[in-house]
């Protein structure tokens, strides 16, 4: 594993239902240091299993995945401690009904890092600010629209300090007039440095944001490459017919 290589996946698989349904079927991937890896594919060829994985929300069958030089998947490894240096934001938001926008988002910060209110509170509204929503701080998720609630979700993540983050198609669930508010903070975030893993059916935000973009169907990875190679002059024939339904 080189220097750079934040997370090393090798030979990952992922079996339902004894063994009958192949979700990962080997998987070999690396994630480098400040690089926006997009995932595509379509719908049930593993994306979402395969980032679950990544921070074991799904335990894999079989494979290694290490996260900053440390095997993760070893049963022996403390994954909470690993999990707080990786920020997840889901397709539905997954945020805390009966609490205000602030609760939501010093909740972790206090009980995990050991942060003072005060603290965390300032985190938290600076990065408020950065996604215009430090007006809604004392809102409650159901007075928020769909791209309000999920940039709140990123804005949870972030206020976690995390050294990646996985999105599992942050869009997928929002009105097409909220997609791009969403997408403009994602951006904002690639252009920062952040690293990313993202799966998605924004095949604009792949193209112009992706460092790298994955083509993934049952269960492997089938391509691999920059955005401009990939959509330009896609190799194998799944992804030709792939890109020719989405684009």
């Amino acid at each position: 594993m080189t220097t750079d290589t934040l997370i090393k996946v090798s030979g990952l698989q992922k079996h339902f239902k004894g063994g009958q349904i192949k979700a990962l079927d080997g998987i070999n991937a690396e994630v480098r240091h400040g690089e926006v890896v997009v995932v595509i594919g379509p719908s049930g060829s593993g994306k979402s299993t395969f980032l679950r994985c990544l921070n074991l929300l799904e335990h894999p069958t079989g494979g290694t995945i290490e996260f900053e030089g440390v095997d993760i998947t070893d049963p022996k490894t403390d994954i909470n401690k690993h999990r707080q240096k990786m920020g997840m934001v889901f397709q539905l938001f997954n945020l805390f009904p009966h609490m205000t926008v602030m609760k939501n988002l010093t909740i972790a910060p206090m009980n995990l890092l050991h942060k003072s209110k005060a603290e965390a509170e300032e985190k938290a509204m600076a990065l408020l600010k950065r996604v215009g929503l430090e007006d809604r701080a004392n809102a409650y998720p159901s007075q928020l629209s769909g791209g309000q609630k999920q940039r709140i979700a990123i804005v949870r993540a972030l206020c976690m300090d995390p050294d990646v983050m996985l999105f599992d198609e942050p869009t997928s669930a929002l009105d097409p007039e909220m997609v791009g508010e969403v997408l403009e903070v994602m951006k904002q975030l690639a252009h920062e440095g952040m690293t990313m893993v993202v799966v998605t059916h924004e095949m604009g935000f792949a193209r112009e944001v992706g460092s790298r973009v994955i083509f993934m169907d049952y269960g492997k990875i089938i391509e691999e490459n920059t955005p401009e190679e990939l959509f330009s002059h896609p190799r194998s024939e799944r992804l030709q017919s792939f890109l020719a339904k989405v684009l």
